[in-house]
């Protein structure tokens, strides 16, 4: 089979995130089963124009925006009639494909924007964006639909896709979990520690982590925060200066930027990873925490609810306010008992999201597409 895969970024993009990794991870495994893959995305500065990785093909073409018009260019001149399916990937906005790919086309939609777009774009075009969003899915809404929540699934279905016409499939984590007997023999010493992690930008609202830890500390003297991501811009900058006014500055860790293996074994060490985004598709982090051995709370928000089942895997704040994760976080410290319960189901809940399961129920929801 081939297939022509439509989306803004690669993994390689310095904007990169989960859903470049999924992405990638899927057409590794198409490419090993023998099947053909182009990506059509975005390019960037230092970006080389095309390279195959992992046996599939990846062609980078114009920037941020123009991307939509060069990849339908290129499509027209280069791959017209090639694939024997096309995936347009609805990341902020769809490539709308349907409308001038001959072959068969299906949606790729890990999230819908909605709010989102006051949080990353500028005033007006954010006002235009949320405007907009719902019309070009209407226009959308005959098309099959993969995605990775129940959340954006009935997102969708608002806006008039068919429910039987939208496919949910398990992200997969980047590495295996813990081996068990690691588990086992795992033990949160020192002081109890929280963690963020992710990129310091406004739709993640990590200083809502930051006052949720100074409120929980006023009643865990030794407790400590951990944050681990980059980012720039205004809000990254009003955040650093946050921390650094913080009156719990000493017992604050800012990593930046940390690698994969880095990243692991910090979460392996923490006691809760805490997530207060304003909505996303899945709580991957969360997932990799799980991984690691460690829970997390978090706000009541699509994906997020997805990722962390309330009082099974983790807990959900019944306000999305750092007031109200404070008292969760204490809660969950505060039991030894819950602890080792959510811990442990955690834990084990996250190897169903295994890179080679994720491929599994996305080939099989290719196979029935077609």
């Amino acid at each position: 089979m081939k297939i022509l895969w439509f989306t803004w970024k690669d993994r390689k993009h310095p904007l990169a995130g989960g859903a470049e990794m999924v992405n990638e991870e899927l057409a590794k495994r198409l490419a090993t089963d023998g099947h053909e893959v182009i990506f059509l995305v975005g390019g960037f500065q230092g970006g080389v124009a095309e390279e195959t990785i992992n046996g599939y093909r990846i062609v980078r073409l114009g920037g941020r925006l123009s991307v939509y018009y060069q990849a339908y260019r290129y499509y027209k001149k280069n791959l017209k009639g090639w694939a024997d399916l096309v995936i347009d990937e609805v990341n902020t906005m769809p490539f709308f494909c349907k409308f001038y790919v001959r072959e068969r086309n299906i949606i790729l939609c890990y999230q819908l924007c909605r709010e989102i777009w006051f949080y990353q774009i500028f005033f007006p075009l954010s006002m235009l964006g949320y405007i907009l969003e719902p019309v070009y899915l209407w226009l959308l809404r005959d098309r099959q639909v993969l995605t990775e929540s129940s959340s954006t699934k009935n997102d969708l279905t608002k806006y008039g896709f068919k429910e039987e016409s939208i496919h949910v499939f398990p992200v997969g984590l980047e590495q295996e979990p813990i081996s068990e007997e690691n588990f086992r023999e795992q033990k949160k010493d020192g002081s109890p520690t929280l963690l963020y992690f992710g990129s310091i930008r406004s739709m993640k609202r990590p200083h809502h982590v930051l006052l949720a830890f100074e409120k929980a500390k006023m009643d865990i003297d030794d407790l400590k925060l951990v944050i681990g991501g980059s980012g720039n811009g205004t809000y990254a900058k009003g955040f650093l200066k946050m921390i650094n006014n913080s009156c719990f500055a000493d017992d604050i860790t800012y990593l930046g930027r940390v690698s994969q293996e880095e990243k692991r074994e910090i979460m392996r060490k923490a006691h809760v990873l805490c997530v207060t985004s304003i909505k996303e598709g899945w709580g991957l982090i969360i997932t990799e925490s799980n991984s690691c051995g460690t829970p997390a709370v978090v706000y009541d928000v699509d994906g997020l609810k997805d990722a962390c089942k309330d009082g099974v895997t983790g807990l959900v704040c019944k306000k999305n306010d750092p007031e109200e994760m404070a008292g969760e976080v204490l809660r969950l410290l505060g039991d030894e008992d819950l602890y080792k319960k959510i811990r442990k189901q955690a834990y084990a809940g996250s190897y169903y999201y295994s890179r080679e399961n994720s491929f599994q129920v996305f080939s099989n929801i290719l196979k029935k597409i077609l």
